[in-house]
Parts: C-alpha cells; sequence; structure tokens
C-alpha cells in the first residue's frame, strides 16, 4: 500500500511538473534542463504556481495542510505563488451535496430536513478535512442561525495511508541521515499523526471550540462561536454562525474602519495568552480560519472559526518557553544558553559561553528592527544550523507550536508590516513572568495546597505508623526504620516551617485588608 502511494505521489508529481519546478532552484540550470528532456512529451497550460496547489490538491489533506502554512510566507515564496496557494485555506473544491445530505443522515438517523428547519445545500467553505454549510437549527431547537461543519467522506482512510508513508519516509531519515536522529522524525510524524486523526472527530474539535470560547469568556479581543451540543456528532459539528471579513481582506477591513495595527497588536496578544495563561491554543491560525467582526458591539474583534488542530502545553513548558522569550527580549543570550542546557535540550558538556556567541550572532541583528525588514524563514534556518552545530534536540510537542508562530508572523505582515514584535510581547511576558513568580505566586500557591494541607497533616502520625508497621514484619529493616524516623523528623521540621510561614502569609493577607 505505501509503495502504491509512493508511486502516485511520484506520477502526480511528474503529471503536473514538480520536479522541474523544483530542479529549476539548482543554480547550473543542468538537472531542470535534463528533466525537460526526459519529459520531452510534457506541455503544462497552467503557470507553475496553479500546477503546484492543483497538485498539492490532489495529492490529499496532509499535503494540502502541508500548502496552507506555505501561503503564509509571503517573504519565503514568489508572490504569484502564495497567491494560488491562499486559495488552499477555504477553497479546496467540494464535494457534492448529495454527499453531504448522506452525511447528515447517516450521523442522524434521518434526514437534514428533520434536523433543520433551513439548509443551504450549497457550501461556504471547503477545506481538506471538511466543509461548512449554512442552516437554521428548527424552532423547537431554538432556531437559531447555524454553520454545519461536514466531515469529508472516507477520510480515515486516505490519511491513514499518507500517515503510513510519511512513517517510512521518517525512518529512512533516521537512518541515511546525519542529523536525523537528533530531528526525531518519526516522533514528528507521530505528533502530527496524533492531530491529524484529532481533526477527524469532529466532538472533539467541538469540545476544542467550547473550551477556547470558556477561556476567552468577557474578552473584547477574541470572539468564539457557541456549540450546540445536541446537534453534534464525531462527523457533524453544529455551531453559531458567526459574522465578519476574512482577515485577509485587508481593505475591505480598512474600509470598514478597523485600525490594522491595533488588529496586529491584538493578535500577538492573543496568542501570548493563550500560550502562557492558558497553556491551549488554536494551531491551525490560517487567515482562512480567522475572521474580524465589524457589528457595533464587536467591532475589531478577531474571529476564531475551525478548531481541529489546538496546541497544549504542560507548566514546564510554558515556563521554559517564557523564560527564553523573556531573555531574548533582554537579549540576554547567556539565560537563553544555559536554560537549553538545563532543559536537557542540549547535551550537558555544552559549552554555554560558546553557545551564547552563536545564540547573539543569529538574533542581535534582527532587534529594533521592524518586521518587514526581518525574515524569520532566514533566521530559523540560522537557528537550525546553529542548533545542529550543538547537537539540540527537536522537541516534538512544541512543533505545532512553531508552525503557529509562523501563521501569526504571516498574518501579523499582512496587517502591519510596521509592527515591533518584540515591543508587542515583551509587556505581556514580563507581566506573566511576574505571576509565576514572586510574593504573587506563592500566595496563590498557598491557597491552592491549602485544602491538601489541611486533609494530610492530621493523618501524618497514622500514616507513619502503619509504614512502620508494615516494615517490622520484614526481616533486616532497621535500615529502612531508621530512615523512615529520620524523614519524619524532617517532615515534622518542614511542616512547622510551612505553618509558621503560612501564618505570616495570613496575617500579612489580613493586615492589608
Amino acid at each position: 500500500m505505501r509503495l502504491l502511494r509512493l508511486a502516485r505521489i511520484l506520477s502526480i508529481a511528474s503529471r503536473y511538473g514538480l520536479d522541474e519546478m523544483i530542479l529549476e532552484q539548482e543554480p547550473s540550470g543542468r538537472l531542470a534542463a535534463c528533466s525537460r528532456a526526459l519529459h520531452f512529451w510534457r506541455r503544462f497550460d497552467a503557470p507553475p504556481a496553479v500546477r503546484l496547489r492543483q497538485a498539492l490538491e490532489s495529492l490529499g489533506p496532509i499535503f494540502v495542510k502541508f500548502g496552507q502554512v506555505l501561503s503564509t510566507r509571503r517573504d519565503l515564496l514568489r508572490p504569484d505563488i502564495a497567491d494560488e496557494l491562499a486559495k488552499l485555506q477555504d477553497r479546496v473544491p467540494p464535494f457534492s451535496s448529495e454527499l453531504a445530505l448522506a452525511q447528515i443522515e447517516n450521523a442522524y438517523g434521518r434526514p437534514a430536513s428533520e434536523v433543520f428547519a433551513e439548509f443551504d445545500a450549497t457550501p461556504v467553505a471547503s477545506a481538506s478535512i471538511a466543509q461548512v454549510h449554512f442552516a437554521r437549527l428548527r424552532p423547537e431547537d431554538g432556531g437559531h442561525e447555524v454553520a454545519v461543519k461536514i466531515l469529508r467522506p472516507a477520510m480515515h482512510a486516505v490519511i491513514a495511508n499518507d500517515l503510513a508513508l510519511l512513517e517510512t519516509l521518517a525512518v529512512v531519515l533516521e537512518k541515511a541521515w546525519s542529523d536525523g536522529r537528533r530531528l526525531k522524525p518519526r516522533e514528528v510524524v507521530a505528533e502530527f499523526a496524533k492531530y491529524l486523526y484529532d481533526e477527524l472527530d469532529l466532538m472533539r474539535e467541538a469540545a476544542n471550540c467550547s473550551q477556547l470560547r470558556r477561556n476567552f469568556s468577557g474578552s473584547r479581543l477574541l470572539q468564539v462561536p457557541e456549540v450546540y451540543w445536541d446537534q453534534c456528532t464525531t462527523t457533524v459539528m453544529v455551531m453559531e454562525r458567526m459574522r465578519g471579513i476574512p482577515i485577509s481582506q485587508t481593505a475591505a477591513l480598512v474600509a470598514a474602519g478597523v485600525d490594522l495595527a491595533a488588529l496586529s497588536r491584538a493578535g500577538v496578544e492573543i496568542f501570548f495568552t493563550q500560550v502562557f495563561r492558558d497553556g491551549f491554543f488554536h494551531a491551525d491560525m490560517h487567515p482562512g480560519n480567522i475572521f474580524v467582526a465589524v457589528d457595533p458591539a464587536h467591532h475589531g474583534s478577531y474571529i476564531a472559526l475551525d478548531f481541529g488542530i489546538v496546541g497544549t502545553l504542560t507548566d514546564a513548558d510554558k515556563n521554559y518557553l517564557a523564560q527564553n522569550f523573556l531573555a531574548f527580549f533582554q537579549r540576554d543570550y547567556k539565560r537563553v544558553a544555559t536554560a537549553h542546557i538545563e532543559a536537557g535540550w542540549a547535551p550537558p558538556e555544552t559549552r554555554a559561553d560558546e553557545f551564547e556567541a552563536a545564540i547573539r550572532a543569529v538574533c542581535e541583528p534582527i532587534f529594533d528592527r521592524p518586521l518587514h525588514e526581518i525574515s524569520f524563514g532566514r533566521v530559523l534556518l540560522r537557528l537550525f544550523q546553529t542548533s545542529r552545530r550543538f547537537n539540540v534536540e527537536i522537541q516534538p510537542q512544541l512543533v505545532m507550536l512553531q508552525k503557529t508562530l509562523l501563521n501569526i508572523e504571516g498574518l501579523g505582515r499582512q496587517l502591519d508590516p510596521n509592527l515591533d514584535l518584540w515591543k508587542t510581547a515583551k509587556p505581556f511576558l514580563e507581566r506573566w513572568m511576574s505571576e509565576q513568580v514572586g510574593r504573587r505566586a506563592f500566595h496563590r500557591g498557598v491557597q491552592q495546597e491549602a485544602p491538601y494541607w489541611a486533609r494530610t497533616l492530621p493523618q501524618l502520625p497514622r500514616l507513619v505508623h502503619q509504614a512502620l508497621t508494615r516494615q517490622s514484619n520484614e526481616p533486616d529493616l532497621t535500615p529502612v526504620l531508621d530512615e523512615l524516623l529520620r524523614a519524619q523528623r524532617r517532615q515534622q521540621r518542614l511542616l512547622g516551617i510551612i505553618a509558621l510561614l503560612l501564618a505570616v502569609l495570613l496575617a500579612g493577607h489580613y493586615l492589608h485588608f
């Protein structure tokens, strides 16, 4: 099956002349000339950009996702290619209305006319995994205007085949390339597969949407549609219909009176809020999934759509990332280097001073420059070269975050090329770090742990006695008993210190009020 899929990929690449497009990047031009000579019968009517987009559509959802990410990198692509790939964001050819209605009937066990008061069989958006139709709920269900997302038929088999091929390629890459093991291609593919399969369960997407809506409840920066759970299944998702202007239509936004500079700054704040406050972020933020509200009540706020891919971060990941971002913004390259070594991402024998100097050489030139003068693609390439030199390991759990950062940069370029990303993000990160350390963080930690201490402290004598009794039945356990007694005494001293600190903290708290 994998060989058949590989053959199909090579066949499609040849049909659309992708081999020739790639080989044309070789400076001498000889390889491209050889390719044209070997494929002398090929004639192409469409320009290269159109052929690239058509090839990605023919290859399926994984390759469409790849094209979506590329479409936001206008600093790395020719304008014609970027414009054509942008059509992959929400203009993938739809499946037929008959199939859509059949999917609805399979999901509910009854036709669409019995589920919805109105249903528009013509899709309003079509993407790689699903397509969206507008509808209205029946009066007994509230009569709300809704957007109905319907999963493409037979998606599991298509994605399974592509992922199997990617896994094979990852194994080959790991064995054949000197850098392969360090880059962890199999782990990266496994992480990508997890997110892709999550996209195929629309109940999971509905839960993601609901969580993000709750995280930004009351926010003036971001709107998230309400989910109508009674109408949701694994293959059909029903949510509130949102109205706005696609964020890619900057001329229409300006005509509607939206401040693009303020919008770009709000986008940075939304991203960092999701990552560092919540540890839960929208990881598919290409322009096709982001609208801007222009109604009087929400004018200028973002509207998030399509929640199939979200990223999550642990507290350790958030703390590590925040330290690195803040150190970058403060140009504290020594702290960046030591943070990598302390986290185990760089080998323990790495010389921090050499690593610091290499990071400084990459990052120093980009500070104090507007976004339109910075190519993060080239910066990432140089960071990649630096990480290879120092054997820094790629962290698969952060792959989606890296992808989202690239999308954020693409959006920032479209809205406000003069955005100073550093100055916009630094105050937010400083505020977040101050909440993680210091008096407020300690106070919050004490409040969170107080119920556990109150429940555990009275039980300690009994728990220690039970442990000693169990251990006393075992032969030659005198050293264990001695260690338990010493541990008990240490715990008692520690508990006394904690109780004293808690008393002082509470006294200060009440005196403050």
